[in-house]
């Protein structure tokens, strides 16, 4: 997402502001910022910077890319520099002996040392040079009581630019720096928490996440209102709506789907979409062939290639991997476990899922059937495109106008003792042998579902108006009324929840649901999203 189209993330903002504060009050908390890519994660960054200004913070940005360790010290000790210089009414160039030179009446002993590590590069003398630059916070701190804040984007590439046992270096810095705040970015999520809990788990200096996720519903919303009425367009909610289920809330297919959407003459969704992911020229289209060369260059790529087109296709269990790939358990794991690595997908209990959700469209509508294409006939492939995803439109629309209980009793019906992760926990899904609609007699709870089997009983409350400590006590007094031992008692809420009827559910062992989560469940039976409560 581009920097003038920043929205909301306000709560994230916030935590930077704090820790930063904490910071000057000799409190020291790195962070560590984790998301999928284009998430908008370095968006809050700059947004975050572009607002800040304190004489006694220097905030060090630099992106960390494929490079030598002569252009990133380079780069570094040019950031680190210049920051220092920023508000000194000094004449600014982006010329690293410049800026050592009207550096070094400020801070001698800090430009010494600048001067030693350059020395040391040009002899190509390699041993400690990382640790030498992060040591350079230090030294400027003791020489004029500023602090630094060191932000590394997409921190994991500092693991190629030559340095040896760089996170055994770094963990004694994160020690023994107690004046130096690190922010670490990454969009791989998978490699950064396994960095973060074995090379970078420490007792004193650890770093605490922040995950970025993509926008929710009503900021999904919100933000298409925005864009839309920048473009001063008038767009039908249905389609608002669907855009929302389609992109998942990524704030960048959001931004692309809505610019592309207002450009279109016609107004037509699946031809904006056909010119995005369907033409070879498309920048969708370009952008998910190009990382699907990348996976099938990597080894077992064919093997890749057929577990990520059935999990698009919805066959998203391992047992029903291994069935339709005519393969042993053991190798798809594997396999699976490569794709985890790279981020391809996610693992909840016994389903998989494609981290992006425009990608598995792409990969099911149009990759894999140019693949299978015996005509290589464009047109009738283009048609059968646009005639497929007015037909997912349709679905979803005709979706939007059924009563919410009545979807969720059919999403019931779907369960076959799987399991999945729910907020860290497991959550077996009962295969039931009669699931219903269920009355309560309370004021604010009325609509609600039961499901039954051989061993356990499900109970589900439906909540449209905020969820309140007196609508947890109603709901308990009527599961009450029920004698099964292994009771699932779930309410269901569609808008907010108080703290103090999240807490009293937890007290009555009643899980508290929302739109997200219920569109978990929805997504793993490749079922349209709920967008908004309609009762009838």
């Amino acid at each position: 997402m581009s920097k003038e189209s920043f929205f909301d993330r306000s709560s994230h903002l916030e935590i930077l502001q704090k820790r930063v504060y904490d910071l000057k009050n000799g409190y020291r908390q790195n962070l560590a910022i984790i998301g999928d890519e284009f998430v908008g994660k370095t968006s809050i960054i700059f947004n975050f910077l572009s607002k800040f200004s304190d004489p006694h913070i220097i905030p060090i940005y630099l992106e960390a890319r494929l490079e030598s360790l002569n252009s990133f010290t380079r780069r570094f000790i040019g950031v680190f520099l210049y920051n220092f210089l920023l508000n000194s009414e000094i004449p600014m160039a982006e010329d690293i002996n410049y800026l050592i030179n009207k550096s070094r009446g400020f801070i001698p002993r800090t430009t010494e040392k600048i001067t030693a590590i350059l020395a040391a590069i040009e002899k190509r003398k390699k041993i400690n040079v990382f640790s030498d630059l992060l040591g350079l916070c230090e030294i400027i701190k003791n020489e004029t009581g500023k602090s630094c804040v060191v932000i590394f984007d997409e921190f994991h590439n500092l693991e190629k630019i030559g340095s040896k046992k760089i996170y055994s270096e770094w963990s004694k810095l994160l020690v023994s720096q107690k004046s130096t705040m690190y922010i670490i970015i990454s969009s791989l999520k998978y490699h950064a928490r396994n960095i973060l809990s074995k090379e970078l788990s420490l007792l004193f200096g650890n770093f605490e996440v922040i995950n970025v996720e993509p926008f929710d519903i009503k900021t999904s919303e919100q933000y298409l209102d925005k864009k839309f009425k920048e473009f001063n367009i008038s767009v039908p909610q249905g389609i608002k709506n669907f855009l929302v289920h389609f992109t998942g809330g990524s704030p960048f297919y959001l931004e692309m789907l809505a610019e592309n959407y207002a450009k279109n003459p016609q107004k037509d969704l699946a031809l904006v979409l056909e010119n995005l992911l369907f033409e070879p020229t498309g920048a969708l289209n370009q952008r998910f062939s190009i990382y699907m060369k990348r996976l099938l260059d990597a080894n077992y790529g064919q093997d890749y290639m057929s577990i990520i087109y059935l999990i698009a296709k919805g066959n998203n269990k391992i047992k029903e991997i291994c069935l339709l790939t005519h393969k042993p358990q053991k190798e798809i794991l594997q396999r699976v476990n490569g794709l985890l690595e790279l981020d391809c997908i996610t693992r909840s209990g016994d389903f998989l899922c494609l981290c992006d959700r425009v990608f598995a469209f792409w990969i099911k509508f149009v990759y894999q059937r140019k693949l299978n294409s015996l005509t290589f006939d464009a047109k009738n492939q283009k048609d059968l495109f646009i005639s497929n995803f007015k037909e997912i439109i349709e679905e979803f629309l005709r979706n939007t106008q059924r009563p919410v209980g009545e979807r969720i009793q059919e999403l019931l019906g779907m369960f076959c003792d799987e399991t999945i992760q729910m907020e860290r926990k497991r959550l077996k899904l009962t295969h039931f042998r009669e699931v219903k609609p269920l009355e309560f007699n309370r004021r604010a709870l009325r609509e609600g579902l039961i499901g039954r089997s051989h061993d356990a009983l499900w109970i589900i409350a439906l909540k449209e108006e905020t969820l309140t400590e007196e609508d947890i006590s109603d709901f308990a007094k009527e599961c009450k009324k029920y004698r099964h031992k292994l009771q699932r008692k779930i309410i269901v809420a569609f808008r907010d929840v108080d703290t103090n009827a999240r807490l009293r559910a937890m007290e009555e062992k009643i899980l508290t649901w929302d739109l997200n989560h219920l569109n978990q469940l929805f997504d793993l039976f490749s079922k349209p999203r709920v967008i908004a409560y309609k009762n009838e």
